[in-house]
């Protein structure tokens, strides 16, 4: 089974240790561990200059007509797609994203940019019933130095739709790509950065040292993160003392209640999507499943069996890299000691290379890490549940609210789980999808904020409201 490039939501980096920051990020293909080359990191000292020269440059942008800025914008978009071989082979090569699924992220990043460019100009204000005879108003104002942390998983995509609203919204940007990916960070910065004027969108390079010292940099304006809830809690504290406005989308543990009248194969074939495509690695990547027990057995069978067939044909990508299949095989080891069954996969490879196999553990229960802590890897753990109110309940449980789907022909079901999911998406009898320009706000441990579609541009401005009273200003 092939899985389509896909392009839901902002994706996420796991929550994962960190390694310590160094002066040169050496990067292996996570297929063999061969090595695709070291790259330096930007110097601390000069994060500082790339900050100061972004507030240089914000003046004369932020009085940049905003259909100009669209149209540069639509110039990177078209930058972006005639450079769109190179980047997914440096995609491919660092973080193991297939070839045609790199492509499809760079597509959508591209698609994403023209967006933005449409819709800037279009960003409005509103008018407010005052006093008789006066006019009342609100103008969108651009916050100013917008820092840009993005993740190594969608990375083209994901970048583009910060980049997109926030120099939309007149706003100038210090973007710093993955660690896990520098090398196509710093191409992605040498396509899109010379079609804007000068230090109106800078990309810097680093680890866990460089985004700290970027948070925490009181000339930052606005702080858009992508990554692991540690560190985006971590970057609202450091925002507390800036008074930097954050706009966060972290981890998840995304449920799948499956209710006991739908068809077992088919729900299987949702969560073998959810919980396979792009090998676990999507921050809505279904991550835990509570399923009816009158179906419980055909639907374990027919999802170990897509994940066989998977795991047979070797179609599956790798793990960005060891360190993250590290996390997986310890969730998966301590479900096992734990009492759950594993259908299928459950174990790493010999040989080179970062692999993982798709795995189905059955017989799991609420206390193990595998169903409250993220997983991010091709890991399918399964709860049967007695009643779809069970499974309900199960599925609102936990600190993090990304999103959660509900496979159900019972529309007072579907109503119900809409009505308790503490959580920014609902999806109702799919797994992916939406209608495009959609956006929502993460809950609880997975972030704050819109962190895409059209309200992504209020987040990047800040509000003025205008009182003009009628007459007595001449004499």
């Amino acid at each position: 089974m092939t899985y389509p490039a896909l392009r839901i939501a902002p994706t996420d980096t796991p929550s994962v240790p960190e390694e310590d920051a160094s002066e040169v990020m050496t990067i292996e293909d996570p297929h063999d561990g061969s090595p695709v080359g070291s790259i330096p990191c930007t110097p601390l000292p000069e994060l500082d200059e790339a900050v100061r020269r972004g507030r240089e440059a914000s003046v004369s942008w932020r009085q940049t007509a905003p259909a100009e800025r669209g149209r540069l914008l639509v110039l990177a978009a078209e930058a972006l797609a005639a450079n769109a071989d190179d980047l997914a082979s440096l995609n491919h090569r660092e973080t193991g994203r297939p070839v045609d699924e790199a492509l499809g992220g760079l597509l959508a990043g591209a698609g994403t940019l023209r967006q933005y460019g449409e819709l800037g100009p279009l960003h409005r204000g509103h008018q407010l019933r005052g006093a008789f005879g006066a006019v009342d108003y609100t103008i969108a104002e651009p916050r100013g130095v917008a820092v840009l942390l993005t993740p190594w998983n969608d990375p083209v995509a994901v970048a583009a739709g910060l980049i997109g609203a926030a120099l939309a919204s007149g706003n100038v940007v210090v973007h710093k790509p993955s660690e896990r990916c520098p090398h196509l960070g710093r191409l992605l910065g040498e396509i899109l950065g010379p079609v804007f004027p000068t230090n109106v969108l800078t990309t810097v390079l680093g680890g866990p040292a460089t985004g700290a010292a970027l948070a925490a940099h009181p000339g930052a304006d606005v702080i858009a993160h992508v990554g692991s809830t540690a560190t985006g809690q971590a970057i609202s504290l450091a925002a507390r003392e800036t008074g930097a406005h954050v706009i966060r989308e972290n981890g998840g543990k995304d449920p799948l209640l499956v209710d006991s009248e739908v068809d077992p194969v088919w729900a299987a074939d949702q969560a073998a999507l959810g919980a396979f495509a792009n090998s676990g690695q999507i921050c809505t990547s279904v991550e835990r499943i509570y399923v009816h027990r009158l179906v419980a057995k055909p639907f374990l069978a027919a999802l170990s069996y897509r994940a066989r067939e998977l795991n047979g044909s070797r179609s599956l990508a790798p793990l960005v890299d060891r360190r993250l299949r590290e996390v997986v095989a310890g969730q998966v080891d301590a479900a096992l000691a734990a009492g759950a069954v594993c259908l299928e996969g459950g174990r790493v490879p010999e040989g080179p290379g970062a692999w993982y196999p798709a795995t189905v553990l059955g017989e799991c229960t609420p206390d193990m890490e595998v169903m409250r802590e993220e997983t991010f890897g091709p890991v399918a753990p399964v709860m049967v549940v007695e009643s779809f109110e069970e499974g309900l309940t199960a599925a609102d449980s936990g600190r993090y609210g990304l999103a959660a789907t509900v496979l159900t022909p019972d529309l007072a079901h579907a109503q119900q789980a809409v009505a308790q999911l503490a959580v920014g998406t609902v999806k109702v009898n799919a797994v992916f999808g939406g209608a495009p320009g959609g956006a929502a706000q993460p809950r609880g441990d997975s972030g704050a904020g819109f962190g895409y579609g059209p309200e992504l541009l209020d987040e990047f401005s800040r509000v003025k409201v205008v009182h003009m009273a009628p007459g007595g200003a001449r004499r």
